[in-house]
């Protein structure tokens, strides 16, 4: 995981000014929208957009100044989650959170933590989750990717998370036979019975060293025993990768259908941070459209 970091140097450094941020967020925006995707949430660490003298406030406004002029000329909405970093002082993260919350009613959605999980405990940060949770917003922690299930363990219980970013270290706790989980640990009963989401990300996880192949990947397990998991791209330019590509590999290695990849995509809007009036319209009025679509014009009864 840490080598797969180092290079966003170099995409951060072209990064630090109100035009360039609106302008990747911008097309962001735009490449989403032209792989059809209807609602996405989109993470930054705005902390990291300020070496060219931007506040962080002018990081977070011009990024959704971008961000918004690409959901005026596309069918598309998106929210935006604002990431603090394991690897640097607390106080920064109170601040993060602090700024996530300010935005709230102009696009910001989540808090998150992010960054290389070895040496830097979710725990560590406990003030700015327990500020989020007070002002009854979301979480979201990168947790399970790099260290083990008490990152995850931590991330719930200390820290309050709604979802889990990546998680694949959960098969810690988890007795599996073929694609069988025989026996649960506490904290993997405690997931599935609470539907705590699980952001799987194939081919990151492939990349940096969380899973060996696709075929270890424990995101089918996941799926087949009723864990609330769905599919996200994680950085789609270090990783060359989008969520046609994530659903091809899940359809590829783990014989997902079309009903499969529906449930998936059901599973991430019901996980979505927008309010449930938003994300049912989402699902019946376009999603469960969309497919129905899909399998009346190919003839599909799968």
């Amino acid at each position: 995981l840490s080598l797969y970091l180092k290079p966003f140097q170099y995409t951060i450094a072209v990064m630090q000014t109100k035009k360039a941020l609106s302008r990747v967020a911008f097309e962001a925006v735009e490449d989403l929208a032209k792989e059809h995707v209807v609602y996405a949430e989109l993470r930054f660490a705005p902390i990291l957009h300020t070496e060219g003298g931007l506040s962080l406030q002018e990081v977070v406004q011009a990024t959704l100044d971008g961000i918004q002029k690409g959901t005026r000329k596309y069918r598309i909405t998106i929210g935006l989650i604002l990431c603090a970093m394991r690897n640097q002082d607390p106080a920064i993260s109170r601040q993060i959170a602090e700024l996530a919350v300010a935005f709230a009613d102009r696009g910001v959605v989540g808090f998150d933590l992010a960054g290389d999980e070895i040496g830097n405990p979710p725990k560590d940060h406990l003030d700015a989750f327990e500020y989020i949770r007070k002002q009854n917003f979301n979480i979201t922690i990168h947790s399970g990717e790099a260290f083990g299930v008490e990152s995850i363990w931590q991330a719930i219980q200390i820290c309050g998370a709604h979802r889990i970013g990546h998680g694949v270290r959960l098969v810690e706790d988890m007795s599996i036979e073929g694609s069988r989980i025989e026996e649960k640990g506490s904290l993997s009963s405690f997931i599935l019975d609470r539907r705590i989401p699980m952001e799987m990300c194939l081919t990151s996880n492939v990349g940096t060293g969380a899973v060996a192949d696709y075929a270890s990947h424990p995101f089918p397990i996941f799926f087949r025993n009723k864990y609330r998991v769905f599919l996200c791209s994680d950085n789609r330019l270090m990783s060359d990768t989008n969520l046609t590509q994530e659903m091809e590999i899940a359809s590829k290695y783990y014989a997902m259908n079309l009903r499969d990849l529906e449930k998936i995509t059901i599973n991430a809007m019901k996980s979505a941070f927008i309010h449930h009036e938003q994300r049912l319209t989402l699902i019946y009025d376009v999603i469960k459209r969309g497919y129905a679509e899909i399998r009346s014009q190919y003839g599909l009864t799968d």
